[in-house]
């Protein structure tokens, strides 16, 4: 059964995440959303901190590396004895949600922990984690023809000798210009669907990659997102990432796991930037003479004091739900279902909590004179990427239902 204290190592970590937000990221929050695309020069400093952490044994400051547990001896007597483990993924979880309250554009930024290093963590083998341990990784999957079916990926890979060669486009990419490598969903075989898509690493200095342009956003401004074009690109053959082989009856169940690990984790970002306009918000109201009681009904409160405690109550929610599905990552449970409810939840919540805080802050809210609408923009992507909304409450009907993706469309 879930533990919802979480334990002495997690909450140092999740402290810890909390003073980069609170010291290097809110400072500089506001600098690099009016300097689009220009590189957080801070964040070098964070490059070395994250990349001494690991050496030592301690968790990660960011938070998408979360996957596989950590197999000291200590850790699985503990875990014997209790019947629950608290690794890897709840820890990138945790991190995520403070990094996240600091500023999500730049927690996307971090060097080393992108999306693809969540994605390296959930399918690679022993000897590719070897090799691809301390890399920064993006994940490109979404192309011009499709944006919300994984499935219908076009981008090829060929294999020619000793190498694999890649074509195709793809677009959003997190942290594609600056990461150095890329993980890049591709088919191996059209004939055989969606069962021949696979995750491919690209290092950054592949012949055949180039950044075709950056985008310009609503929100996460401090991260890059970019186009990349994969033209004749060629990687060696055993950076195609889990086994080569091609089964028919699983399908691509192995790359669409990576999921089950990144969307607790957007689903964490989401719950952090809640958080922030949820604090800002009431102190606001504070200042402004509302008093939000917890012992009077909220029909009996001002009407701004009862928006407050329905919005804090979807946060909780969104909380305990992304931190259900990290735990069962840990515990070795299948959280498909939990992922999705958490994305989804989270999604929303985030979304409506930081605008609905714009608006009751008032000229406030709406100004640069606080964070929040800033917070309003940013949330809106947590809501989208790593599956929409709308994508995420069709897999929860598909998993409530026992209905298969061609039964439930």
């Amino acid at each position: 059964m879930i533990n919802l204290e979480l334990p002495k190592k997690l909450r140092a970590s999740a402290n810890q995440a909390h003073q980069v937000a609170t010291e290097i990221f809110r400072p500089i929050s506001r600098k690099y959303d009016l300097a689009e695309h220009e590189y957080p020069v801070e964040l070098d400093t964070m490059a070395a901190m994250v990349e001494g952490l690991a050496d030592s044994g301690t968790q990660k400051i960011g938070g998408a590396a979360g996957g596989r547990e950590d197999d000291s001896e200590s850790d699985n007597h503990a875990t014997e004895l209790l019947g629950n483990s608290n690794g890897g993924n709840m820890s990138a979880l945790l991190n995520a949600l403070e990094t996240s309250w600091g500023d999500v554009g730049l927690m996307l930024s971090i060097p080393y922990q992108g999306l693809g290093n969540a994605a390296i963590a959930a399918v690679a083998t022993d000897e590719q984690l070897k090799r691809f341990g301390k890399v920064w990784a993006s994940m490109a999957i979404t192309e011009p023809s499709f944006g919300s079916d994984s499935a219908a990926v076009s981008t090829t890979a060929v294999l020619d000798g000793d190498e694999w060669v890649l074509n195709g486009e793809k677009i959003f990419v997190t942290a594609g210009q600056r990461s150095t490598h890329i993980v890049v969903w591709a088919t191996v075989d059209k004939s055989l669907g969606r069962a021949a898509i696979k995750s491919f690493v690209v290092p950054r200095d592949a012949p055949g990659l180039s950044v075709a342009r950056l985008e310009h956003k609503l929100g996460i401004k401090a991260s890059d997102t970019a186009v990349l074009l994969l033209q004749d690109c060629r990687i060696p053959k055993d950076n195609i990432l889990g086994s080569p082989e091609v089964n028919v009856e699983k399908g691509f169940a192995g790359v669409m796991q990576t999921f089950d690990n990144t969307r607790p984790l957007v689903a964490a970002m989401a719950v952090g930037v809640a958080r922030a306009a949820l604090e800002e918000l009431r102190a606001i109201l504070t200042d402004a003479g509302v008093e939000i009681s917890y012992d009077t009904p909220p029909n009996n409160q001002h009407a701004a004091a009862a928006e407050f405690l329905r919005m804090e109550a979807d946060y909780e929610s969104a909380y305990l739900l992304s931190l259900r599905a990290a735990w069962m990552a840990d515990n070795k449970k299948p959280n498909s279902l939990e992922a999705s409810m958490s994305k989804a939840k989270a999604g929303r919540t985030g979304t409506d909590v930081s605008l609905k805080a714009v608006e009751l802050a008032g000229a406030i809210g709406y100004s640069q004179r606080t964070l929040l609408e800033k917070w309003g923009r940013d949330s809106k992507i947590l809501d989208i990427f790593e599956g929409t909304q709308q994508i995420q409450q069709l897999i929860v009907a598909r998993r409530v239902l026992g209905k298969t993706s061609a039964e439930l469309k």
